[in-house]
Protein backbone atom coordinates (compact mmCIF):
# COMPACT_ATOMS: atom_id res chain seq x y z
CA UNK A 1 0.00 0.00 0.00
CA UNK A 2 1.68 3.62 -1.05
CA UNK A 3 2.11 5.75 2.04
CA UNK A 4 1.81 9.08 0.99
CA UNK A 5 3.77 11.61 3.64
CA UNK A 6 1.70 15.25 4.57
CA UNK A 7 3.79 17.65 3.01
CA UNK A 8 5.36 20.73 5.16
CA UNK A 9 3.54 24.08 5.12
CA UNK A 10 6.12 26.83 3.90
CA UNK A 11 8.30 28.38 6.43
CA UNK A 12 8.44 31.91 7.31
CA UNK A 13 11.38 33.61 5.65
CA UNK A 14 11.88 31.16 3.21
CA UNK A 15 11.35 32.61 -0.04
CA UNK A 16 11.57 29.51 -2.06
CA UNK A 17 10.88 26.22 -0.03
CA UNK A 18 10.87 23.79 -3.23
CA UNK A 19 15.08 24.95 -3.29
CA UNK A 20 15.48 23.77 0.48
CA UNK A 21 16.00 27.11 1.97
CA UNK A 22 17.74 30.01 2.16
CA UNK A 23 20.44 30.90 4.63
CA UNK A 24 22.32 34.36 4.60
CA UNK A 25 25.33 35.02 7.34
CA UNK A 26 27.53 37.76 7.94
CA UNK A 27 31.18 36.28 8.40
CA UNK A 28 32.51 39.28 10.36
CA UNK A 29 33.61 39.64 13.70
CA UNK A 30 33.57 43.19 13.78
CA UNK A 31 30.30 44.95 14.03
CA UNK A 32 30.44 47.98 11.64
CA UNK A 33 31.23 45.38 8.91
CA UNK A 34 27.81 43.45 9.54
CA UNK A 35 25.79 46.34 8.57
CA UNK A 36 25.52 45.85 4.88
CA UNK A 37 24.12 41.87 6.06
CA UNK A 38 21.38 43.39 8.11
CA UNK A 39 20.67 46.07 5.19
CA UNK A 40 20.65 42.64 2.41
CA UNK A 41 18.34 40.62 5.28
CA UNK A 42 15.86 43.15 5.63
CA UNK A 43 15.33 43.45 2.42
CA UNK A 44 14.93 39.69 0.88
CA UNK A 45 12.49 39.76 4.54
CA UNK A 46 14.79 37.33 6.25
CA UNK A 47 16.69 37.13 9.41
CA UNK A 48 20.20 36.88 9.43
CA UNK A 49 21.75 32.87 10.17
CA UNK A 50 22.49 32.38 13.81
CA UNK A 51 26.54 31.71 13.83
CA UNK A 52 29.77 33.19 16.16
CA UNK A 53 32.78 34.24 14.29
CA UNK A 54 35.61 35.63 16.38
CA UNK A 55 39.04 35.81 17.75
CA UNK A 56 40.62 34.01 20.11
CA UNK A 57 43.23 35.01 22.48
CA UNK A 58 46.00 33.65 20.64
CA UNK A 59 44.34 35.70 17.43
CA UNK A 60 42.89 32.31 15.61
CA UNK A 61 39.85 33.02 14.28
CA UNK A 62 36.92 30.38 15.26
CA UNK A 63 33.55 29.62 13.51
CA UNK A 64 31.12 28.07 14.90
CA UNK A 65 27.13 27.77 13.19
CA UNK A 66 24.43 27.74 15.44
CA UNK A 67 21.23 26.30 12.77
CA UNK A 68 21.52 23.64 10.09
CA UNK A 69 22.23 24.60 6.65
CA UNK A 70 22.03 20.75 5.52
CA UNK A 71 20.78 20.55 2.10
CA UNK A 72 19.80 24.75 1.82
CA UNK A 73 21.69 28.05 -0.11
CA UNK A 74 23.56 29.82 1.83
CA UNK A 75 25.07 32.97 0.76
CA UNK A 76 27.94 34.09 3.06
CA UNK A 77 28.46 38.14 3.40
CA UNK A 78 31.81 39.18 3.80
CA UNK A 79 32.88 43.01 3.94
CA UNK A 80 36.32 43.99 4.19
CA UNK A 81 37.78 45.66 7.60
CA UNK A 82 40.60 46.98 8.20
CA UNK A 83 42.56 44.02 9.10
CA UNK A 84 42.23 42.12 5.58
CA UNK A 85 44.17 39.20 6.04
CA UNK A 86 41.76 38.15 9.32
CA UNK A 87 38.80 38.91 6.85
CA UNK A 88 39.76 36.36 4.46
CA UNK A 89 40.53 33.75 6.92
CA UNK A 90 37.17 34.40 8.83
CA UNK A 91 35.30 33.80 4.87
CA UNK A 92 37.37 30.88 4.30
CA UNK A 93 36.83 29.22 7.45
CA UNK A 94 33.15 30.14 7.35
CA UNK A 95 32.63 28.53 3.71
CA UNK A 96 34.52 25.57 4.66
CA UNK A 97 32.29 25.29 7.83
CA UNK A 98 29.39 25.10 5.68
CA UNK A 99 30.17 23.14 3.38
CA UNK A 100 30.98 20.10 5.87
CA UNK A 101 27.84 20.86 6.95
CA UNK A 102 26.25 19.60 3.98
CA UNK A 103 24.59 22.77 2.89
CA UNK A 104 23.48 22.62 -0.96
CA UNK A 105 25.17 25.27 -2.60
CA UNK A 106 27.34 28.33 -0.73
CA UNK A 107 27.80 31.23 -2.57
CA UNK A 108 29.80 34.16 -1.34
CA UNK A 109 28.95 38.23 -1.46
CA UNK A 110 32.08 40.09 -1.48
CA UNK A 111 31.34 43.27 -2.79
CA UNK A 112 34.62 44.39 -2.85
CA UNK A 113 37.30 41.74 -3.58
CA UNK A 114 40.27 41.78 -1.76
CA UNK A 115 43.47 41.98 -2.95
CA UNK A 116 42.58 42.93 -6.45
CA UNK A 117 45.00 45.05 -6.83
CA UNK A 118 47.63 42.58 -6.86
CA UNK A 119 46.29 40.47 -9.85
CA UNK A 120 49.78 41.01 -12.42
CA UNK A 121 53.11 40.08 -12.05
CA UNK A 122 55.22 42.58 -10.19
CA UNK A 123 58.74 41.65 -11.00
CA UNK A 124 59.97 38.31 -8.65
CA UNK A 125 55.96 38.77 -6.79
CA UNK A 126 53.22 36.89 -7.15
CA UNK A 127 49.51 36.89 -8.09
CA UNK A 128 48.20 37.42 -5.33
CA UNK A 129 44.34 37.71 -6.26
CA UNK A 130 44.60 34.44 -8.07
CA UNK A 131 45.44 32.30 -4.99
CA UNK A 132 42.78 34.28 -2.93
CA UNK A 133 40.70 32.90 -5.68
CA UNK A 134 42.52 29.21 -5.55
CA UNK A 135 41.59 29.03 -1.55
CA UNK A 136 38.11 29.81 -2.12
CA UNK A 137 37.51 27.62 -4.45
CA UNK A 138 38.96 24.80 -2.40
CA UNK A 139 37.20 25.79 0.56
CA UNK A 140 34.41 24.79 -1.17
CA UNK A 141 33.09 28.33 -2.72
CA UNK A 142 30.26 26.80 -5.27
CA UNK A 143 29.76 30.73 -6.57
CA UNK A 144 31.14 34.36 -5.74
CA UNK A 145 29.06 37.50 -6.06
CA UNK A 146 31.38 40.80 -6.01
CA UNK A 147 30.74 44.54 -7.76
CA UNK A 148 33.29 46.60 -9.81
CA UNK A 149 36.68 43.99 -9.58
CA UNK A 150 39.85 46.08 -10.08
CA UNK A 151 40.37 44.01 -13.32
CA UNK A 152 37.92 41.78 -15.08
CA UNK A 153 40.07 39.26 -15.67
CA UNK A 154 40.35 38.89 -12.35
CA UNK A 155 37.21 36.67 -13.04
CA UNK A 156 39.31 33.56 -14.68
CA UNK A 157 41.20 32.99 -11.82
CA UNK A 158 38.27 31.05 -10.52
CA UNK A 159 36.54 27.89 -11.29
CA UNK A 160 33.11 28.50 -9.99
CA UNK A 161 29.94 31.21 -11.87
CA UNK A 162 31.13 34.61 -10.82
CA UNK A 163 28.79 37.50 -11.26
CA UNK A 164 30.58 40.83 -11.03
CA UNK A 165 27.80 43.57 -10.94
CA UNK A 166 28.28 46.91 -11.53
CA UNK A 167 27.33 50.11 -8.67
CA UNK A 168 28.04 53.04 -11.88
CA UNK A 169 23.77 52.73 -12.24
CA UNK A 170 23.79 54.29 -8.29
CA UNK A 171 26.38 56.36 -8.93
CA UNK A 172 25.05 58.10 -11.76
CA UNK A 173 21.70 58.21 -10.09
CA UNK A 174 23.27 60.27 -7.22
CA UNK A 175 25.04 62.64 -10.03
CA UNK A 176 21.59 63.45 -11.60
CA UNK A 177 19.29 63.92 -8.12
CA UNK A 178 22.42 65.30 -5.55
CA UNK A 179 24.39 67.46 -7.98
CA UNK A 180 22.81 70.61 -9.09
CA UNK A 181 23.44 72.08 -12.25
CA UNK A 182 25.33 68.75 -13.15
CA UNK A 183 24.50 69.30 -16.95
CA UNK A 184 27.58 71.48 -16.60
CA UNK A 185 30.19 69.27 -15.86
CA UNK A 186 32.55 67.24 -17.03
CA UNK A 187 33.14 63.86 -16.46
CA UNK A 188 37.06 63.39 -15.54
CA UNK A 189 39.59 60.50 -15.92
CA UNK A 190 43.07 61.21 -13.39
CA UNK A 191 44.93 58.92 -15.31
CA UNK A 192 44.41 57.49 -18.95
CA UNK A 193 43.66 54.40 -17.83
CA UNK A 194 40.91 54.84 -16.09
CA UNK A 195 39.73 56.65 -19.33
CA UNK A 196 37.22 53.69 -20.42
CA UNK A 197 35.37 53.92 -17.40
CA UNK A 198 34.95 58.04 -17.53
CA UNK A 199 33.95 57.17 -21.20
CA UNK A 200 31.07 55.40 -20.04
CA UNK A 201 29.94 57.94 -17.43
CA UNK A 202 29.68 60.83 -19.97
CA UNK A 203 28.03 59.05 -22.84
CA UNK A 204 25.15 57.90 -20.14
CA UNK A 205 24.71 61.33 -18.43
CA UNK A 206 25.41 63.07 -22.40
CA UNK A 207 28.24 65.05 -20.87
CA UNK A 208 31.96 66.40 -21.73
CA UNK A 209 34.86 64.40 -20.92
CA UNK A 210 38.26 65.31 -19.45
CA UNK A 211 41.55 62.72 -19.01
CA UNK A 212 44.63 64.04 -17.22
CA UNK A 213 47.32 63.24 -18.74
CA UNK A 214 51.22 63.13 -17.03
CA UNK A 215 51.14 62.47 -13.54
CA UNK A 216 53.59 60.34 -11.45
CA UNK A 217 53.19 57.47 -12.69
CA UNK A 218 51.38 54.28 -10.40
CA UNK A 219 51.98 50.85 -9.53
CA UNK A 220 49.75 49.51 -12.59
CA UNK A 221 52.46 50.88 -14.90
CA UNK A 222 53.70 49.15 -17.57
CA UNK A 223 57.60 50.21 -16.33
CA UNK A 224 57.32 47.97 -12.90
CA UNK A 225 56.15 45.29 -14.66
CA UNK A 226 59.74 43.70 -14.32
CA UNK A 227 59.90 41.54 -16.98
CA UNK A 228 63.24 42.63 -18.04
CA UNK A 229 65.88 41.41 -15.97
CA UNK A 230 69.58 41.40 -17.59
CA UNK A 231 71.68 38.52 -17.18
CA UNK A 232 73.97 38.85 -14.18
CA UNK A 233 77.18 37.84 -15.92
CA UNK A 234 77.83 38.59 -19.78
CA UNK A 235 78.74 35.30 -21.16
CA UNK A 236 81.24 35.78 -24.43
CA UNK A 237 80.31 33.60 -27.45
CA UNK A 238 76.64 32.23 -26.09
CA UNK A 239 74.77 34.73 -28.29
CA UNK A 240 75.89 36.37 -31.77
CA UNK A 241 76.56 40.14 -31.35
CA UNK A 242 74.64 40.98 -34.20
CA UNK A 243 71.44 38.40 -32.56
CA UNK A 244 71.25 41.39 -29.35
CA UNK A 245 68.42 41.30 -28.04
CA UNK A 246 67.16 45.20 -28.70
CA UNK A 247 66.35 47.12 -25.30
CA UNK A 248 63.18 48.93 -24.98
CA UNK A 249 63.42 52.52 -24.68
CA UNK A 250 62.66 53.75 -20.76
CA UNK A 251 59.20 55.95 -20.46
CA UNK A 252 59.72 59.58 -19.58
CA UNK A 253 56.48 61.46 -17.52
CA UNK A 254 55.23 64.31 -19.59
CA UNK A 255 54.22 67.32 -18.13
CA UNK A 256 50.74 67.34 -16.45
CA UNK A 257 48.08 68.28 -18.97
CA UNK A 258 43.93 68.35 -19.25
CA UNK A 259 42.51 66.80 -22.15
CA UNK A 260 39.48 68.36 -22.19
CA UNK A 261 37.95 71.85 -21.26
CA UNK A 262 37.10 72.18 -17.38
CA UNK A 263 37.01 75.81 -17.37
CA UNK A 264 34.09 76.91 -15.54
CA UNK A 265 33.09 73.69 -14.87
CA UNK A 266 32.04 70.90 -12.35
CA UNK A 267 34.50 68.28 -12.49
CA UNK A 268 33.79 64.74 -11.61
CA UNK A 269 36.84 62.74 -11.30
CA UNK A 270 35.53 58.78 -11.28
CA UNK A 271 37.57 55.62 -10.37
CA UNK A 272 36.24 52.08 -8.85
CA UNK A 273 38.72 52.42 -5.85
CA UNK A 274 39.89 55.45 -3.76
CA UNK A 275 42.43 54.58 -1.13
CA UNK A 276 45.40 56.08 -1.22
CA UNK A 277 43.87 59.70 -2.18
CA UNK A 278 46.93 61.45 -3.11
CA UNK A 279 46.46 61.56 -6.52
CA UNK A 280 43.18 62.94 -6.35
CA UNK A 281 44.39 65.51 -4.23
CA UNK A 282 46.88 66.19 -7.08
CA UNK A 283 44.35 65.60 -9.73
CA UNK A 284 41.48 68.17 -7.94
CA UNK A 285 44.31 70.66 -7.61
CA UNK A 286 45.10 70.60 -11.30
CA UNK A 287 41.56 70.62 -12.50
CA UNK A 288 41.14 73.94 -9.84
CA UNK A 289 44.35 75.75 -11.92
CA UNK A 290 42.34 75.13 -14.82
CA UNK A 291 39.31 76.77 -13.71
CA UNK A 292 37.14 74.09 -12.18
CA UNK A 293 34.85 75.64 -9.47
CA UNK A 294 33.83 72.26 -8.00
CA UNK A 295 35.09 69.10 -7.83
CA UNK A 296 33.38 65.78 -6.91
CA UNK A 297 34.93 61.87 -6.95
CA UNK A 298 32.34 59.16 -7.26
CA UNK A 299 33.73 55.80 -6.75
CA UNK A 300 32.63 52.37 -6.15
CA UNK A 301 34.81 51.24 -3.14
CA UNK A 302 36.09 54.01 -0.35
CA UNK A 303 38.70 52.13 1.24
CA UNK A 304 40.25 55.30 2.44
CA UNK A 305 43.40 54.25 4.23
CA UNK A 306 45.70 55.84 7.17
CA UNK A 307 44.52 59.55 6.67
CA UNK A 308 42.92 59.65 3.70
CA UNK A 309 39.77 61.67 5.59
CA UNK A 310 42.09 64.38 6.38
CA UNK A 311 43.75 65.06 3.27
CA UNK A 312 40.54 65.16 1.44
CA UNK A 313 39.07 67.55 4.00
CA UNK A 314 42.04 70.28 3.38
CA UNK A 315 41.99 69.74 0.01
CA UNK A 316 40.03 71.18 -3.19
CA UNK A 317 37.37 68.16 -3.14
CA UNK A 318 34.02 69.33 -2.57
CA UNK A 319 32.46 65.88 -2.22
CA UNK A 320 33.42 62.26 -2.20
CA UNK A 321 30.80 59.84 -3.45
CA UNK A 322 31.52 55.82 -2.52
CA UNK A 323 29.16 53.21 -1.98
CA UNK A 324 29.31 50.79 0.81
CA UNK A 325 30.93 47.92 -0.40
CA UNK A 326 33.33 48.57 2.35
CA UNK A 327 32.71 49.58 5.81
CA UNK A 328 33.47 53.27 6.61
CA UNK A 329 31.52 55.53 8.91
CA UNK A 330 34.42 56.02 11.30
CA UNK A 331 36.03 57.82 8.05
CA UNK A 332 33.12 59.77 7.97
CA UNK A 333 32.76 61.00 11.02
CA UNK A 334 36.48 62.68 10.44
CA UNK A 335 35.64 64.28 7.06
CA UNK A 336 32.40 64.98 6.12
CA UNK A 337 32.75 65.54 2.51
CA UNK A 338 32.15 61.66 2.43
CA UNK A 339 29.28 60.75 1.28
CA UNK A 340 27.35 57.02 1.15
CA UNK A 341 25.53 55.44 -1.66
CA UNK A 342 23.39 52.22 -0.51
CA UNK A 343 23.98 49.38 -3.22
CA UNK A 344 22.28 46.54 -0.87
CA UNK A 345 19.11 46.52 -3.54
CA UNK A 346 21.59 44.92 -5.99
CA UNK A 347 23.09 42.66 -4.08
CA UNK A 348 19.76 41.18 -2.29
CA UNK A 349 18.33 41.15 -6.10
CA UNK A 350 21.38 39.10 -6.95
CA UNK A 351 20.75 36.61 -4.39
CA UNK A 352 16.88 36.45 -4.61
CA UNK A 353 17.86 35.69 -8.52
CA UNK A 354 20.43 33.28 -8.19
CA UNK A 355 18.50 31.14 -4.88
CA UNK A 356 15.31 30.94 -7.28
CA UNK A 357 17.05 30.16 -10.28
CA UNK A 358 16.40 32.94 -12.63
CA UNK A 359 18.37 34.64 -15.34
CA UNK A 360 20.98 37.24 -13.79
CA UNK A 361 20.98 38.82 -17.20
CA UNK A 362 18.62 41.46 -16.08
CA UNK A 363 20.93 43.16 -13.55
CA UNK A 364 23.70 43.54 -16.48
CA UNK A 365 20.89 45.58 -18.98
CA UNK A 366 22.74 48.06 -20.71
CA UNK A 367 26.47 47.20 -19.75
CA UNK A 368 29.17 46.98 -22.49
CA UNK A 369 32.40 45.62 -22.45
CA UNK A 370 34.25 48.22 -21.26
CA UNK A 371 32.06 49.62 -18.35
Amino acid sequence: KEVILPVPPLQEGDMNHTKGGLVIFTANSHPSSRELGKRIAERLGVELGKVQVYQEANRETRVQIQESVRGKDVFVIQTVSKDVNTTIMEMLIMVYACRTSCARSITGVLPYFPYSKQCKMRKRGSIVSKLIASMMCKAGLTHLITMDLHQKEIQGFFNIPVDNLRASPFLLQYIQEEIPDYRNAVIVAKSPSSAKRAQSFAERLRLGLAVIHGEAQDAESDQVDGRHSPPTVKTTGAIHPSMEIPLLIPKEKPPITVVGDVGGRIAIIVDDIIDDVDSFVAAAETLKERGAYKIFIMATHGILSSDAPRFIEESAIDEVVVTNTIPHELQKLQCPKIKTVDISMILSEAIRRIHNGESMSYLFRNIGVDD
